[in-house]
């Protein structure tokens, strides 16, 4: 049976989110960008943080078009003095910050038995580090007010193992075991921590990745097969989709929302089912 509604329906009251203030990391492109736009949609100022400007721009833009509140920041989580820096900007520019989103993230396909240490501190920087710094960087700030949310994308695949991606399953990981004993020691200061952990979601980024160079001669890789992954979400997915980023932006604005006033240290799949029916690698 097909879905009732289509997965980008409202599901959330018009200004659930009014007077909040959220930060995004990787917030300008793909599943990051879903977020940022419903928490707009919803009422929260969002402040959108990447390493690309014209990310920053293209994002804000979009979302201010439409009437919602949305600023930019050029921020590096590797950076740890500059994560710094740019929370205490957010907080002094807009008096507080309600939700910090982790989702800046960097992977890729390598064999463990080549992976470069650049390549693997690169990961490891980016997902597992980023998301300590920022997370460490707004505690002060949601101590103050009273609490806050903190929500981080992590991932199936860590689950069962995933051949080729030995440096972003241990950063994932890390994200989930981190998420734990962060809800459990910050819940006296009323901050709620807790994880998404998404399933497949084609995106531009993903898109773009097998794209082969203009006039290269060389087939679009995508593209050819948009058929096989059509076939596979009918068949490996038990819910018969993929996933959209607003599927993850609608569990990010659950955890925002009254509604996750007493969840925390939780990690929630969202991925309809596909890691419980995938065979063994």
């Amino acid at each position: 049976m097909p879905d009732a509604t289509p997965a980008d329906a409202p599901v959330f009251r018009p200004g659930l989110l009014d007077g909040q203030v959220a930060l995004v990391t990787g917030g300008g492109t793909g599943i990051g960008l879903g977020i940022s736009e419903l928490l707009a949609e919803l009422g929260a100022h969002v402040v959108i943080a990447s390493r690309k400007a014209e990310h920053l721009d293209a994002a804000v833009g979009a979302i201010t078009a439409r009437g919602h509140r949305a600023s930019a920041v050029a921020l590096d989580v590797r950076d740890h003095e500059r994560v710094k820096a740019v929370v205490q900007e957010v907080a002094a520019t807009h008096g507080r910050i309600d939700l910090l989103v982790n989702n800046a993230a960097g992977n890729f396909y390598a064999p463990s038995a080549t992976l470069s240490p650049n390549a693997w501190k690169s990961v490891l920087e980016i997902d597992l580090y980023g998301t300590f710094y920022c997370t460490q960087a707004v505690y002060p700030i949601m101590a103050a007010q009273g609490g806050g949310r903190v929500v981080s994308t992590s991932m199936t695949l860590h689950y069962r193992g995933w051949p080729l991606m030995a440096h972003a399953t241990a950063a994932k990981a890390g994200i989930d075991a981190l998420t734990r004993t962060l809800a459990v020691e910050w819940a006296p200061q009323r901050i709620r921590v807790n994880a998404i952990a998404p399933g497949p979601i084609p995106t531009e980024g993903v898109r773009k990745a097998f794209a082969p160079p203009a006039d290269s001669g060389v087939p679009d890789l995508f593209a050819a097969a948009e058929e096989k992954m059509a076939e596979y979400a009918r068949t490996g997915i038990p819910l018969g989709r993929w996933g959209t980023p607003r599927d993850i932006a609608n569990m990010v604005a659950f955890l925002a929302s009254p509604a996750g006033d007493w969840i925390t240290g939780a990690i929630f799949v969202v991925d309809g089912g596909e890691w419980l029916a995938k065979p063994p690698m």
